[in-house]
């Protein structure tokens, strides 16, 4: 049978401070793969056709990718709106109305469809776990304060996977919103387990911090890299693609960073990403000061060499790994709690009859 699962059952499986544990150790088992070229995992892919609405445009994503330690097989896609605002003074993406947004998980010894899935839940706690683990190699040992950018799902997420990995003793949290962040702080505390302080400016948050995080869904850079401290490591995780120049941090942050990890070479150039991509073609920057994040989970790139470091993780867009990791641990926790929707396997799948085949 294949299991449907739904937003609101996924996020009742596991408190979610243990979710993102054990997350984060399936990612790291998926970029290890990744990085030994165990596991298989294919350029992100988008299309845009604009509508009728000023700024609008259809927006079709999809995502595949396979780990073989899970027996998964990973497809994300995405039918929905994207439009472009400004607020506050910064451009921003937003995707209005409903939309359609899946994840099929598939067995990769039987080909079985096992579930199809909601893909909102995924994407918070799937960024955030790779995040985490980038920073455990990155930032410095030690880290008790992280500044944090944004107020929404995925600063929460970021919030309470940096607490894990760092055992952080402050969280400073800034949003232009300052009814948002701190009704954004109270609620994160207790899932963060240190406290989370709500902050009047960027700089604020930056001063004094071991790790500046960047979880915003805003398309222009939210700090000045200027105020980087030695020693300091930053995540952001806009990546930006081909339609639109969108980037979390400025061209300041890319230079005086001594370390550069993404999630792939390629996609950077294959969606001309932001001002890291502006500073790698006038020659800035070169190409192989690029390290992929699964090269230093194999221990074969060194993320630091100096307490002095900064270093930067620019997660720059979803993998199928990623959905990988997170669909067989929730998919395998639903069907331990019988939890989902069933469906007779013969509406997907095909019997193999006379000539027939892929």
């Amino acid at each position: 049978m294949v299991l449907v699962l739904k937003n609101k059952e996924m996020a009742e499986l596991l408190p979610y401070r243990e979710l993102l544990r054990r997350l984060t150790e399936s990612m790291e088992t998926a970029f290890l793969e990744y990085g030994n070229q165990v596991a298989v995992n294919r350029p992100r892919s988008r299309m845009y056709i604009p509508t009728q609405e000023p700024n609008t445009y259809y927006w079709f994503n999809n995502i595949a990718g396979i780990v073989p330690s899970f027996r998964a097989m990973a497809l994300r896609i995405d039918s929905s709106l994207a439009r472009e605002v400004q607020r506050g003074g910064k451009r921003r993406e937003e995707y209005p109305g409903d939309y359609v947004g899946l994840v099929f998980l598939f067995d990769t010894e039987t080909c079985q469809l096992l579930s199809i899935m909601d893909d909102h839940f995924h994407s918070p706690i799937r960024v955030a776990a790779t995040s985490a683990l980038g920073s455990r190699f990155a930032a410095r040992p030690g880290a008790k304060v992280m500044a944090l950018f944004g107020a929404g799902e995925q600063a929460r997420a970021q919030a309470v996977a940096f607490s894990l990995m760092h055992r952080l003793e402050q969280i400073k949290v800034y949003s232009p919103d300052a009814k948002r962040r701190k009704k954004f702080a109270s609620s994160v505390e207790a899932e963060a387990e240190c406290q989370v302080t709500p902050v009047d400016s960027a700089r604020e948050a930056i001063q004094g911090a071991d790790i500046v995080n960047t979880a915003t869904n805003s398309s222009d850079p939210v700090f000045d890299g200027r105020w980087l401290e030695p020693g300091m490591h930053v995540t952001t995780i806009v990546g930006g693609d081909y339609r639109s120049k969108r980037d979390e941090i400025d061209s300041e942050t890319y230079l005086r960073t001594q370390t550069i990890i993404v999630n792939t070479r390629n996609q950077v150039e294959q969606d001309h990403q932001g001002n890291l991509y502006e500073l790698l073609q006038d020659g800035r920057l070169r190409w192989d000061q690029l390290h992929e994040l699964g090269e230093v989970v194999t221990g074969k790139v060194r993320a630091r060499n100096s307490a002095e470091d900064i270093t930067l993780f620019k997660n720059n867009h979803g993998m199928g790994i990623q959905f990988a990791a997170s669909a067989r641990l929730l998919y395998e926790q639903a069907r331990k709690e019988g939890v989902g929707t069933e469906l007779p396997d013969e509406l997907f799948h095909t019997k193999r009859e006379g000539v027939w085949s892929p």
